[in-house]
């Protein structure tokens, strides 16, 4: 979350709707992100019309697909963080359902019914149980991949502008984050607003996830 609020600036600044996944990480100041501490952070977000999907509470990563219909994941934050895990289609939805609650604590409203699991990883069997719990998930397109996460003595953030100016085309779905601990040069402050201006410049519109509809419509239940 360190350019959290760079990047909510940033893009009510040029009226860009964008989709935020919500997982509780740690954050720079010391606490989490779905901590009460952001809760004006999330509540401005809502009021600026952005679209709000799950993430895993935890931030939990897929690892491997199990017999009897459950899938073996690890989690990076909470209690069990780092240690495997057994994850039935009820583990999952109960994770999603976790994130929900508090977000709708927080906002007032539900989150928008699509999901991505951390670090894109997933399987079929997965999808499915996430879509069973509720949402539909979403990946990035493979221009969309802005390079935010990785080392910036590899790939500084100049490149990493260039690259995307380049190779988005209309219909794609970019993917950044609100803070990357690894990152020594951070990227949002370097990049974000050239980018958006140069995308502007080609012709390009930004929208959410949601009003593209490119994601299946499910029949949205509360974990």
């Amino acid at each position: 979350m360190a350019v959290a609020h760079f990047v909510a600036d940033t893009l009510r600044k040029h009226q860009i709707k964008a989709t935020f996944f919500l997982a509780n990480e740690k954050t720079t100041r010391g606490d989490f992100s779905l901590d009460d501490s952001w809760s004006d952070f999330w509540k401005d977000l809502q009021k600026d019309g952005h679209a709000f999907g799950n993430h895993t509470y935890y931030h939990t990563y897929y690892m491997k697909d199990l017999a009897a219909q459950r899938v073996q994941v690890k989690s990076q934050f909470g209690p069990r963080a780092g240690q495997l895990q057994d994850y039935s289609q009820q583990d999952l939805c109960a994770d999603l359902g976790k994130v929900d609650r508090q977000f709708r604590k927080m906002t007032g409203r539900s989150l928008d019914p699509i999901w991505r699991a951390p670090g894109g990883k997933t399987s079929d069997r997965y999808t499915r149980m996430g879509h069973a719990c509720g949402y539909s998930h979403v990946g990035w397109s493979q221009a969309g991949f802005l390079g935010d996460e990785l080392p910036s003595e590899k790939y500084p953030n100049e490149q990493l502008l260039q690259k995307a100016l380049k190779a988005i085309k209309p219909g794609d779905i970019l993917m950044a984050h609100l803070g990357i601990w690894s990152r020594k040069d951070p990227w949002a402050p370097a990049v974000l607003e050239p980018l958006i201006l140069g995308l502007k410049a080609k012709g390009v519109c930004f929208s959410t996830i949601t009003e593209l509809q490119q994601h299946p419509q499910v029949s949205r239940t509360t974990p």
